[in-house]
């Protein structure tokens, strides 16, 4: 990590450090509640470089996941994993890294997203990413989330208009999430031609941090799409790993392949 970030911190301020100091920037993915040992986990994404992480909240439909996320999050939801024991496991977690929970609007609608807001706050948690939840529908849990000083990422599409691109770019918090491709989340063979394209149009229009994700699946992968990006989100290449019964240990190599690879350019 760069800097000194703790417990709690906020996103895009660590971020931007992270980046001001010629870093590229690491934002490991992890289901919530998807094993016993899920925190260790997550401690070994921090300790082989992650400068933040995501974790996922799981939901029964998770429409914009891919089959190895969808997988994750059913392994969770059968451990009986909710809103409440993941976000009480990281209150006493004490994870130095910021951290930004992935979840759907349902279950933000069923808490109540003042009530949200505040138990992410409560459990550490500084950012949210609602992948479900339109730029015409975000304004209530908008001011919900920006009272309570939860930073909302937002997605641009590669085939997001100029002018949609520019109000999510004035709108997001946290930093800039830019999906590669067109589809669900998921391992790719290839990085898509699309993911350069769209990460020099969002540069073009915002100084948020830009991270791409989406079909990042090997360190090369990753090095590419952060060639024109500030960083990139690594997710399902992980979760396969859990999935298959690897642990923590096997998750800090993984992690710190991207690093390493990221750090060379």
């Amino acid at each position: 990590m760069t800097g000194a970030v703790g417990p709690g911190a906020a996103v895009e301020p660590a971020l931007r450090a992270a980046r001001s100091a010629g870093r590229k920037l690491l934002v490991p993915y992890v289901t919530g509640g998807i094993r016993a040992d899920w925190l260790a986990v997550l401690s070994a994404m921090v300790d082989a470089g992650a400068d933040a992480v995501e974790v996922g909240i799981p939901f029964s439909d998770p429409v914009m996941d891919g089959p190895t996320i969808q997988e994750a999050s059913m392994r969770a939801l059968g451990r009986g994993a909710t809103p409440a024991t993941i976000l009480d496991d990281l209150r006493v977690a004490d994870i130095p890294a910021p951290l930004i929970a992935m979840t759907y609007y349902n279950v933000v609608f069923r808490a109540g997203h003042r009530r949200f807001a505040r138990l992410l706050v409560d459990g550490g948690v500084r950012g949210a990413i609602v992948p479900d939840l339109s730029l015409e529908e975000l304004p209530d849990w908008e001011r919900a989330a920006l009272d309570a000083d939860v930073e909302t990422v937002l997605l641009v599409a590669p085939v997001t208009p100029d002018e949609r691109m520019a109000e999510l770019c004035a709108r997001a918090r946290g930093f800039v999430y830019g999906v590669n491709v067109m589809g669900v989340t998921g391992e790719r063979a290839s990085l898509a031609d699309s993911s350069s394209l769209l990460a020099k149009r969002l540069k073009a229009v915002t100084d948020m941090p830009v991270i791409m994700g989406f079909g990042i699946s090997t360190p090369d992968h990753a090095v590419a799409a952060a060639a024109d990006a500030d960083g990139v989100v690594v997710a399902s290449t992980l979760m396969r790993t859990l999935l298959a019964g690897g642990g923590a240990a096997e998750i800090g190599d993984q992690v710190a392949a991207f690093r390493r690879a990221l750090d060379r350019g």
